[in-house]
Protein backbone atom coordinates (compact mmCIF):
# COMPACT_ATOMS: atom_id res chain seq x y z
CA UNK A 1 0.00 0.00 0.00
CA UNK A 2 1.53 3.37 -1.00
CA UNK A 3 2.26 5.89 1.74
CA UNK A 4 -0.49 8.53 2.04
CA UNK A 5 0.53 11.97 0.81
CA UNK A 6 0.26 14.53 3.60
CA UNK A 7 0.73 18.29 3.32
CA UNK A 8 1.79 20.19 6.45
CA UNK A 9 0.86 23.84 6.67
CA UNK A 10 1.47 26.67 6.90
CA UNK A 11 5.07 25.45 7.35
CA UNK A 12 6.41 21.89 7.67
CA UNK A 13 7.46 21.98 11.33
CA UNK A 14 10.00 19.30 12.16
CA UNK A 15 7.93 17.60 14.86
CA UNK A 16 4.98 17.24 12.50
CA UNK A 17 7.12 16.01 9.62
CA UNK A 18 8.50 13.33 11.94
CA UNK A 19 4.98 12.43 13.11
CA UNK A 20 3.70 12.05 9.56
CA UNK A 21 6.65 9.87 8.57
CA UNK A 22 6.41 7.79 11.75
CA UNK A 23 2.75 7.22 10.93
CA UNK A 24 3.64 5.88 7.52
CA UNK A 25 2.88 9.00 5.50
CA UNK A 26 4.89 11.07 3.07
CA UNK A 27 5.11 14.88 3.26
CA UNK A 28 4.20 16.54 -0.04
CA UNK A 29 3.15 19.89 -1.45
CA UNK A 30 -0.47 20.98 -1.28
CA UNK A 31 -1.28 20.30 -4.93
CA UNK A 32 -0.70 16.54 -4.62
CA UNK A 33 -1.92 16.03 -1.04
CA UNK A 34 -4.49 13.49 0.06
CA UNK A 35 -4.58 14.99 3.54
CA UNK A 36 -3.53 18.16 5.33
CA UNK A 37 -2.11 18.69 8.80
CA UNK A 38 -2.76 22.35 9.59
CA UNK A 39 -0.89 23.97 12.48
CA UNK A 40 -1.72 27.59 11.76
CA UNK A 41 -4.65 30.01 12.04
CA UNK A 42 -7.81 29.54 10.04
CA UNK A 43 -7.15 32.83 8.23
CA UNK A 44 -4.12 31.29 6.48
CA UNK A 45 -5.90 28.10 5.45
CA UNK A 46 -6.20 27.57 1.67
CA UNK A 47 -9.37 29.10 0.24
CA UNK A 48 -9.82 26.07 -2.00
CA UNK A 49 -8.66 22.53 -1.43
CA UNK A 50 -7.34 20.23 -4.15
CA UNK A 51 -9.93 17.62 -5.11
CA UNK A 52 -7.50 14.94 -3.89
CA UNK A 53 -7.78 16.06 -0.24
CA UNK A 54 -9.98 13.78 1.88
CA UNK A 55 -8.89 14.65 5.42
CA UNK A 56 -7.74 17.75 7.36
CA UNK A 57 -6.19 17.54 10.83
CA UNK A 58 -6.44 20.72 12.93
CA UNK A 59 -4.13 21.50 15.84
CA UNK A 60 -6.73 22.83 18.29
CA UNK A 61 -9.36 21.13 20.42
CA UNK A 62 -11.73 24.10 20.24
CA UNK A 63 -12.64 24.80 16.63
CA UNK A 64 -15.17 27.64 16.81
CA UNK A 65 -13.17 29.90 14.40
CA UNK A 66 -13.16 27.03 11.91
CA UNK A 67 -16.85 26.14 11.85
CA UNK A 68 -17.85 28.15 8.78
CA UNK A 69 -14.78 27.03 6.82
CA UNK A 70 -15.47 23.41 7.67
CA UNK A 71 -19.10 23.68 6.62
CA UNK A 72 -18.06 25.34 3.36
CA UNK A 73 -15.56 22.60 2.48
CA UNK A 74 -16.54 19.70 0.20
CA UNK A 75 -18.67 17.18 2.09
CA UNK A 76 -16.27 14.32 1.38
CA UNK A 77 -13.48 16.07 3.32
CA UNK A 78 -13.28 14.87 6.93
CA UNK A 79 -11.94 17.37 9.45
CA UNK A 80 -10.53 16.19 12.77
CA UNK A 81 -9.66 18.22 15.85
CA UNK A 82 -7.19 17.67 18.66
CA UNK A 83 -9.94 16.94 21.21
CA UNK A 84 -8.50 14.76 23.96
CA UNK A 85 -4.89 15.19 22.85
CA UNK A 86 -4.15 17.82 25.47
CA UNK A 87 -6.37 16.49 28.26
CA UNK A 88 -3.63 15.70 30.77
CA UNK A 89 -2.00 19.12 31.02
CA UNK A 90 -5.27 21.08 30.81
CA UNK A 91 -6.84 18.96 33.56
CA UNK A 92 -3.73 19.50 35.68
CA UNK A 93 -4.10 23.26 35.27
CA UNK A 94 -7.80 23.07 36.12
CA UNK A 95 -7.00 21.23 39.35
CA UNK A 96 -4.33 23.80 40.21
CA UNK A 97 -6.78 26.66 39.69
CA UNK A 98 -9.48 24.91 41.71
CA UNK A 99 -7.18 24.25 44.65
CA UNK A 100 -5.72 27.77 44.51
CA UNK A 101 -9.20 29.22 44.70
CA UNK A 102 -10.78 26.97 47.30
CA UNK A 103 -7.75 27.01 49.62
CA UNK A 104 -7.41 30.79 49.43
CA UNK A 105 -4.03 30.77 47.72
CA UNK A 106 -5.21 33.31 45.17
CA UNK A 107 -5.84 35.79 47.98
CA UNK A 108 -2.71 34.99 49.95
CA UNK A 109 -0.58 35.57 46.85
CA UNK A 110 -1.78 39.17 46.77
CA UNK A 111 -1.41 39.77 50.52
CA UNK A 112 1.20 42.15 51.89
CA UNK A 113 0.65 41.37 55.55
CA UNK A 114 0.30 38.28 57.77
CA UNK A 115 -3.45 37.55 57.60
CA UNK A 116 -4.58 34.06 58.55
CA UNK A 117 -8.09 33.02 57.48
CA UNK A 118 -10.19 29.94 58.01
CA UNK A 119 -10.38 28.84 54.39
CA UNK A 120 -12.38 25.74 53.40
CA UNK A 121 -10.82 22.60 51.96
CA UNK A 122 -11.65 20.72 48.78
CA UNK A 123 -12.03 17.42 50.60
CA UNK A 124 -15.65 16.42 51.13
CA UNK A 125 -17.05 18.94 48.65
CA UNK A 126 -19.10 18.37 45.50
CA UNK A 127 -17.47 19.38 42.22
CA UNK A 128 -19.52 19.74 39.05
CA UNK A 129 -17.65 19.20 35.80
CA UNK A 130 -19.67 20.72 32.98
CA UNK A 131 -18.41 19.02 29.85
CA UNK A 132 -16.98 15.66 30.87
CA UNK A 133 -15.13 14.90 27.67
CA UNK A 134 -11.42 14.10 27.49
CA UNK A 135 -10.36 16.93 29.80
CA UNK A 136 -13.26 16.36 32.17
CA UNK A 137 -12.58 12.63 32.44
CA UNK A 138 -8.91 13.26 33.17
CA UNK A 139 -9.85 15.82 35.81
CA UNK A 140 -12.16 13.29 37.45
CA UNK A 141 -9.18 10.93 37.67
CA UNK A 142 -7.01 13.63 39.23
CA UNK A 143 -9.73 14.43 41.77
CA UNK A 144 -10.03 10.84 43.02
CA UNK A 145 -7.51 11.23 45.90
CA UNK A 146 -9.29 14.36 47.15
CA UNK A 147 -12.43 12.57 48.36
CA UNK A 148 -14.94 14.72 46.48
CA UNK A 149 -18.30 13.91 44.99
CA UNK A 150 -18.42 14.46 41.23
CA UNK A 151 -21.37 15.70 39.21
CA UNK A 152 -20.33 15.15 35.59
CA UNK A 153 -22.40 16.71 32.82
CA UNK A 154 -22.26 15.55 29.20
CA UNK A 155 -24.38 16.29 26.16
CA UNK A 156 -25.87 12.80 26.00
CA UNK A 157 -25.76 11.70 29.63
CA UNK A 158 -23.54 8.73 28.75
CA UNK A 159 -21.90 6.51 31.37
CA UNK A 160 -24.18 7.62 34.22
CA UNK A 161 -23.39 11.30 33.71
CA UNK A 162 -25.99 14.07 33.84
CA UNK A 163 -27.41 14.96 30.41
CA UNK A 164 -27.20 18.59 29.38
CA UNK A 165 -31.01 18.85 29.48
CA UNK A 166 -30.76 18.54 33.27
CA UNK A 167 -27.91 21.03 33.67
CA UNK A 168 -30.23 23.43 35.47
CA UNK A 169 -30.35 21.00 38.40
CA UNK A 170 -26.60 21.20 38.95
CA UNK A 171 -26.01 24.87 39.80
CA UNK A 172 -27.53 24.62 43.26
CA UNK A 173 -26.15 21.19 44.11
CA UNK A 174 -22.39 21.60 43.75
CA UNK A 175 -19.88 23.45 45.87
CA UNK A 176 -17.56 24.21 42.93
CA UNK A 177 -17.69 24.13 39.14
CA UNK A 178 -15.23 23.39 36.34
CA UNK A 179 -16.34 24.47 32.88
CA UNK A 180 -14.89 22.22 30.16
CA UNK A 181 -17.63 22.24 27.51
CA UNK A 182 -17.10 23.04 23.82
CA UNK A 183 -17.80 26.57 22.63
CA UNK A 184 -20.75 26.65 20.23
CA UNK A 185 -23.65 29.00 19.55
CA UNK A 186 -25.66 26.89 21.97
CA UNK A 187 -23.16 27.13 24.82
CA UNK A 188 -22.47 30.86 24.66
CA UNK A 189 -23.06 32.33 28.15
CA UNK A 190 -23.84 28.88 29.46
CA UNK A 191 -23.14 30.44 32.85
CA UNK A 192 -25.00 33.71 33.25
CA UNK A 193 -26.60 35.75 35.99
CA UNK A 194 -29.31 33.17 36.70
CA UNK A 195 -26.83 30.32 37.04
CA UNK A 196 -24.47 32.35 39.23
CA UNK A 197 -27.37 33.32 41.48
CA UNK A 198 -28.09 29.65 42.16
CA UNK A 199 -24.53 28.87 43.26
CA UNK A 200 -23.51 28.63 46.89
CA UNK A 201 -21.77 31.68 48.39
CA UNK A 202 -18.50 29.78 48.79
CA UNK A 203 -18.55 28.35 45.24
CA UNK A 204 -15.55 28.72 42.98
CA UNK A 205 -15.99 28.47 39.22
CA UNK A 206 -13.05 27.40 37.05
CA UNK A 207 -13.07 27.92 33.28
CA UNK A 208 -10.46 26.14 31.14
CA UNK A 209 -12.66 25.84 28.03
CA UNK A 210 -13.50 29.11 26.26
CA UNK A 211 -14.26 32.55 27.64
CA UNK A 212 -17.58 32.77 25.82
CA UNK A 213 -19.11 30.10 28.06
CA UNK A 214 -19.38 32.56 30.95
CA UNK A 215 -21.16 35.91 30.83
CA UNK A 216 -18.26 38.00 32.09
CA UNK A 217 -20.36 41.02 33.03
CA UNK A 218 -22.57 38.78 35.16
CA UNK A 219 -19.47 37.18 36.67
CA UNK A 220 -18.01 40.55 37.67
CA UNK A 221 -21.29 41.49 39.35
CA UNK A 222 -21.47 38.15 41.18
CA UNK A 223 -17.96 38.65 42.52
CA UNK A 224 -18.55 42.25 43.54
CA UNK A 225 -21.72 41.35 45.40
CA UNK A 226 -20.19 38.28 47.12
CA UNK A 227 -22.68 35.91 45.51
CA UNK A 228 -19.95 33.32 44.87
CA UNK A 229 -16.60 32.51 46.41
CA UNK A 230 -14.49 33.31 43.37
CA UNK A 231 -13.55 32.60 39.77
CA UNK A 232 -10.36 31.05 38.35
CA UNK A 233 -10.08 31.65 34.63
CA UNK A 234 -7.56 30.47 32.08
CA UNK A 235 -9.79 31.79 29.30
CA UNK A 236 -11.66 35.08 29.01
CA UNK A 237 -13.90 36.95 26.60
CA UNK A 238 -12.26 38.79 24.95
CA UNK A 239 -8.72 37.47 24.82
CA UNK A 240 -6.33 38.93 25.73
CA UNK A 241 -8.28 40.41 28.62
CA UNK A 242 -7.84 44.22 28.44
CA UNK A 243 -5.58 45.70 31.11
CA UNK A 244 -8.39 47.94 32.36
CA UNK A 245 -10.94 45.14 32.72
CA UNK A 246 -12.54 45.04 36.20
CA UNK A 247 -11.66 41.38 36.65
CA UNK A 248 -8.02 42.36 37.16
CA UNK A 249 -9.01 44.36 40.24
CA UNK A 250 -11.32 41.75 41.69
CA UNK A 251 -9.53 40.15 44.69
CA UNK A 252 -11.37 36.84 44.26
CA UNK A 253 -10.58 36.44 40.58
CA UNK A 254 -7.56 34.36 39.60
CA UNK A 255 -6.55 34.76 35.95
CA UNK A 256 -3.95 32.90 33.91
CA UNK A 257 -3.35 33.94 30.27
CA UNK A 258 -4.60 30.82 28.43
CA UNK A 259 -1.59 28.75 29.43
CA UNK A 260 -3.24 25.48 30.47
CA UNK A 261 -1.75 23.92 27.35
CA UNK A 262 1.93 24.99 27.20
CA UNK A 263 3.53 25.09 23.75
CA UNK A 264 6.11 22.43 24.55
CA UNK A 265 3.50 19.86 25.53
CA UNK A 266 1.15 20.99 22.78
CA UNK A 267 3.79 20.22 20.15
CA UNK A 268 4.49 16.83 21.73
CA UNK A 269 0.87 15.77 22.03
CA UNK A 270 -0.19 17.12 18.64
CA UNK A 271 2.59 15.04 17.09
CA UNK A 272 1.22 11.95 18.86
CA UNK A 273 -2.28 12.65 17.52
CA UNK A 274 -0.98 13.29 13.99
CA UNK A 275 0.96 10.04 13.98
CA UNK A 276 -2.04 8.07 15.24
CA UNK A 277 -4.39 9.58 12.67
CA UNK A 278 -1.95 9.16 9.79
CA UNK A 279 -1.69 5.48 10.71
CA UNK A 280 -5.48 5.22 10.73
CA UNK A 281 -5.82 7.16 7.47
CA UNK A 282 -3.32 4.87 5.78
CA UNK A 283 -5.20 1.79 7.02
CA UNK A 284 -8.63 3.14 6.07
CA UNK A 285 -9.74 3.17 9.71
CA UNK A 286 -11.93 5.68 11.54
CA UNK A 287 -10.02 8.80 12.54
CA UNK A 288 -9.72 10.13 16.09
CA UNK A 289 -11.82 13.21 16.99
CA UNK A 290 -13.87 13.70 13.81
CA UNK A 291 -15.64 17.05 13.69
CA UNK A 292 -19.42 17.14 13.21
CA UNK A 293 -20.42 19.86 10.77
CA UNK A 294 -23.88 20.02 12.34
CA UNK A 295 -22.78 20.21 15.97
CA UNK A 296 -19.80 22.48 15.37
CA UNK A 297 -17.27 20.43 17.35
Amino acid sequence: MPAPKIHIGPEPADHLVQAVEDGGGRVVGLSEAEAIVWAGPETDFPAELPSSVRWVQLQSAGIEPWVERIRAAPEDVQFTSAVGAYASQVAEHALALLLAGVRGIAGYARARTWDRRDDPVLEGSTVAIVGAGGIGRELIRLLEPHDVQILAVTRSGRDDTIPVERLGEVWGKADHFVIAAPATDGTRHLVGADELAQMRPHAWIVNIARGSLIDQDALVEALRSNKIGGAALDVTDPEPLPDDHPLWNEPRALITPHVANPQQTMDRDLAKRVRANVERFAAGEALIAPISRDQGY
